[in-house]
């Protein structure tokens, strides 16, 4: 069979420079831009390397200009041509071959191309959906290319790191059994063993854990995972994690790799320089300052507690929410003290959508004024006192709510967070990197009336904790830790259990019996008696930490092919109904 011929490229449309006048090249790409100008064509002629401008003469070559007036955006082509200087004035600094052009003597059109629903010269902004829908055109554009070899040379920095550690990339199973880690398996049925299921892995987690037992003490893995959870911005049914696992270490071993890590990435692939150690921060003291277990620290507006300091007003409010084991919490808001009526509405109205009754401002007007309803119930010692306890000044404004103590404080730090985005106070240059440890090692879930674990069941209690797994489990903390980038959670991990009978107990505490555990962990539960060696590890998020470095708002814009948010893909179509004679082989009926 004859295949297609065409002249194959001698250099990429971004190698082109001065040293190359007087050469003859051949250069494949796209036409990036068509333009007409006395009597000339010019073409920008793109490529994933950058752009050559090259130029079609009818006097030098009347046939072959006829055939370049054809041309339209995205045609693929080849040209053959003759590298000069540009004219004087035209020279473009803007791009690597800004001081050439390419004289075309010779054109192929290898394809012609419609009028695309997107145009990949401009980046402008374009509705997700038909980006996803013609995802093989937006992939074109010159930001979503440099996403993507961002992502690349990440993903290379990290394989680069962690080998010299001595650590070995080993892959795990992709069919595996179902596992209680915190979200829905996504199941694959077997048509071997009709009835029966695989789980895709929601994480690597059991096999790495075997693999110390097995003796390899350094494991990573550049991993793919799957949840079948709900998505939004920084989620995807199916993502890619740093999956690294580690034998004979403590916490401050793991957190030790993982930030030098960060640091040895960002400085390749970004020349960032990330300063080490990060900052450790207890989830206590996150959950106070911040309202959340993953605090943005690039700007302050911290929340800070003054239940002391009001304690023994005339208040109501305070007095009741303090009497029933509240406190009283707030954030200043800078140079807000002249926000108009209509103004603290939207700020009363933004917290009751999450999900309070309201909240309390006070502004400290420029002439000394303390502006607020509590000005009756305060004196002026005990308003003086609030200013200073707040660290306020005049012409700030403050946002105080008083109830339970994690709720309140919830509540203020998604009121924290949006204000330092209408502020304008966040450093979108800055990485502000931390850690933040000692998890509760479970929570209670109110719908289910049961305990589920924080992060996952094979994470172990602290030492010091083990003695209340049974008495008093909620006050149980975990060796567990997460890494945290600019407000995102990046990175999960904890120091593992490896003894049969505290891995029991932990399965105990969330309602896996001992029979359950040995019907569904059997195997993990038998390597424990076989020499398991104290491990821990932690897994970086690929996808989150490449879409902040890139400056993008959602995961979706550094992954090559995502799913929308509703789980579909919009360019083949999936999730699809299966044929009859597909699901008989299965001995599957879809009901419905």
């Amino acid at each position: 069979m004859k295949t297609q011929s065409f002249s194959k490229r001698t250099m990429t449309c971004g190698d082109a420079r001065a040293e190359h006048i007087g050469s003859t090249v051949v250069l494949n790409g796209w036409v990036h831009r068509r333009r007409d100008l006395g009597g000339l064509i010019f073409i920008d002629l793109r490529d994933r390397y950058g752009m050559t401008q090259v130029v079609f003469n009818p006097q030098e070559k009347p046939e072959l200009f006829a055939q370049a007036e054809k041309l339209r955006s995205e045609f693929v082509i080849s040209v053959t041509g003759l590298v000069r200087e540009r004219p004087e004035g035209a020279h473009n600094a803007n791009i690597a071959t800004g001081d050439v052009e390419v004289a075309v003597n010779e054109l192929e059109i290898l394809n012609t191309c419609k009028t695309p629903p997107i145009q990949v010269a401009d980046n402008s902004s374009v509705d997700e959906s038909l980006r996803l829908k013609f995802r093989f055109l937006d992939l074109r554009r010159s930001r979503m290319q440099e996403n993507l070899i961002l992502r690349h040379k990440m993903a290379k920095a990290t394989r680069d790191f962690l080998d010299k550690e001595g650590f070995l990339e080993i892959e795990t199973p992709m069919l595996v059994s179902a596992t209680p880690e915190g979200a829905r398996d996504f199941l694959v049925p077997s048509r071997l063993s009709p009835g029966k299921f695989y789980a895709l892995p929601q994480s690597p987690q059991i096999f790495k854990q075997i693999l110390m037992v097995s003796g390899f003490d350094k494991y990573f893995q550049i991993a793919r995972c799957f949840r079948d959870e709900d998505l939004r911005a920084d989620r995807q049914p199916e993502f890619t994690q740093i999956d690294m696992e580690m034998s004979f270490v403590s916490r401050d071993d793991v957190l030790g790799v993982s930030e030098r890590l960060m640091q040895y990435v960002f400085k390749t692939v970004m020349n960032i320089d990330i300063p080490v150690p990060f900052h450790r921060m207890s989830w206590e003291e996150s959950m106070n300052r911040f309202g959340n277990d993953k605090p943005d620290t690039r700007f302050g507006m911290e929340i800070i507690d003054v239940t002391e300091h009001v304690k023994n007003t005339e208040f109501q409010a305070f007095n009741d929410a303090i009497g029933s084991g509240g406190a009283v919490r707030g954030i200043v808001l800078p140079g807000c003290a002249g926000y108009s009526r209509k103004q603290l509405d939207e700020l009363t109205e933004f917290a009751k959508k999450a999900g309070a009754k309201g909240i309390l401002s006070a502004a400290l007007k420029e002439d000394g004024e303390f502006k607020s309803v509590l000005s009756k119930y305060l004196s002026p010692e005990q308003i003086a006192e609030l200013k200073t306890a707040f660290g306020a000044k005049d012409g700030d404004l403050l946002a105080i709510m008083a109830g339970e103590a994690m709720f309140i404080s919830a509540i203020l730090g998604k009121l924290r967070l949006e204000m330092g985005k209408r502020l304008n106070l966040i450093d979108k240059g800055k990485f502000n990197f931390l850690y933040v440890v000692d998890f509760p090692m479970y929570k209670y879930n109110e719908e289910e009336k049961r305990l589920e674990t924080e992060h996952h069941p094979f994470t172990s209690p602290k030492p010091e904790d083990m003695h209340l797994l049974e008495t008093e489990p909620l006050k149980v903390k975990a060796d567990a830790y997460d890494m945290v980038l600019n407000g995102n959670e990046v990175a999960s991990g904890s120091i593992r259990i490896h003894s049969r009978d505290l891995q029991k107990r932990v399965f105990n505490a969330i309602g896996i019996s001992d029979e359950e555990a040995e019907e569904k962990f059997g195997f993990l539960l038998n390597t424990f008696e076989y020499g398991a060696p104290p491990h821990g590890g932690i897994a970086p998020g690929l996808d989150r930490i490449a879409a902040i470095a890139a400056g993008e708002e959602t995961i979706r814009d550094v992954i090559a092919f995502p799913k929308n948010t509703g789980g579909d893909c919009l360019m083949t179509g999936a999730p699809i109904a299966v044929e009859s004679d597909q699901l008989k082989i299965l001995k599957l009926k879809v009901e419905g």
